[in-house]
């Protein structure tokens, strides 16, 4: 079957499955794990009154983020290497709950002993998993039971983004890295000055920001490499200018597959039922697949 053909209806016993949805007692699925819910920041904020977060993202109010954002225990962030990775949550067992799935993206850290799996939402993720209305009786629970999967990340027409951070000099250069498609995450940053012919590794500063330091002078045109969570590499060639600057960002023409990645094989794709694709720009489509053709 090719990505071109029709895909099969879904299986009566999928569909009724659907049809007789009750989100208060959601029963086991083998792709979603349990968890707990708090948020923070303002009720129908990003979370930190910024909009930032301990992973460097900014303006985490707006597109793509548009306040879908969240803070991870270490399981989630990972010290900061679970940064930019997105999650399907939904949540379970109070009258509010819509029991539909919504995406967040971790941009933020709570390390606060609440549950083996802790997602501290911002108050407009945490109320959007409520039913129509119910928003502010879903967030005076304050915590609430959820389930979650890793999907992956979508940025519709965006490509990998580097933004020079505010205090890089000559000598200096700490770089965020944000938008990637998959596994949404950086594990590795590496950089080539212009014309060496060597890549260096770069140092985790915090977060998705990544630094080199050196007591010579830095030669640009650099080009990054960067790495995700499964191993695979792209290459941004010259994409920050000799010329480049503070506070400023660049934006490469490279960009990971969604579908190949670790959050991909996560929630079963390529298994029989059980998929559900999202978009971290708010776009949610249901979708499964079959032999690993996505039916949309």
């Amino acid at each position: 079957m090719s990505w071109q053909e029709p895909c099969d209806p879904l299986p009566k016993n999928i569909l009724a499955r659907i049809v007789n949805f009750n989100a208060s007692h959601i029963t086991a699925d083998p792709y979603w794990v349990a968890a707990r819910a708090t948020w923070y920041g303002a009720p129908t904020g990003a979370g930190p009154y910024d909009n930032g977060g301990a992973c460097g993202f900014k303006n985490v109010n707006l597109p793509p983020f548009s306040a879908m954002t969240s803070c991870g225990n270490q399981p989630l962030f990972k010290d900061g290497k679970g940064c930019g990775s997105c999650y399907q949550i939904r949540c379970v067992n109070h009258p509010a709950c819509s029991g539909n799935p919504e995406t967040v993206m971790i941009t933020d850290m709570n390390y606060y002993p609440v549950a083996k799996y802790h997602f501290d939402l911002s108050g407009t993720a945490f109320g959007a998993m409520a039913q129509p209305g119910r928003n502010n009786e879903l967030r005076h629970a304050g915590i609430i039971d959820i389930q979650f999967r890793r999907v992956p990340c979508i940025y519709p027409g965006q490509t990998v983004t580097f933004h020079i951070e505010h205090g890089s000099n000559p000598n200096y250069l700490a770089v965020l890295v944000e938008f990637e498609d998959g596994d949404g995450d950086v594990v590795q940053v590496d950089i080539m000055e212009a014309n060496s012919g060597w890549w260096t590794p770069m140092r985790e500063s915090w977060g998705s920001i990544w630094r080199m330091d050196s007591k010579r002078r830095l030669q640009g045109p650099f080009s990054l490499r960067i790495t995700n969570e499964s191993g695979e590499r792209l290459v941004a060639y010259q994409v920050i200018p000799a010329n480049w600057a503070p506070n400023t960002y660049y934006r490469s023409n490279i960009q990971y597959e969604a579908f190949g990645s670790a959050a991909g094989q996560a929630i079963g794709f390529g298994s029989a039922v059980g998929l559900v694709i999202s978009s971290a720009a708010g776009l949610h489509t249901v979708s499964y697949a079959v032999g690993g053709v996505l039916c949309l």
